[in-house]
């Protein structure tokens, strides 16, 4: 059986519950396991990256490519 396959028939199972309490238990394992995957895909930055970041961050800086907190904070309002 295909991901996809396992996904379906996972949802239909799913669909059956009428347990709130493995619903729950669902939910957090989800929740659980998708954090985890992340936090192990994670990778430190090397210093050089970090270095070009922040005179890239300068540049930009002093170029006048910057945009205030209370700016953004106004486009993000918008968005909804």
């Amino acid at each position: 059986m295909n991901l996809e396959a396992r996904k379906i028939s996972f949802v239909q199972e799913f669909l059956r519950l009428q347990n709130e309490e493995i619903v729950i238990g669902l939910e957090k394992l989800l929740h659980k396991r998708k954090a985890e995957l992340i936090e192990n895909d994670m990778k430190p930055m090397s210093l050089e990256k970090f270095y070009a970041d922040i005179d890239q961050s300068i540049q930009d800086s002093e170029n006048g490519r910057l945009i205030s907190a209370s700016d953004l904070k106004a486009k993000i309002k918008k968005w909804s």
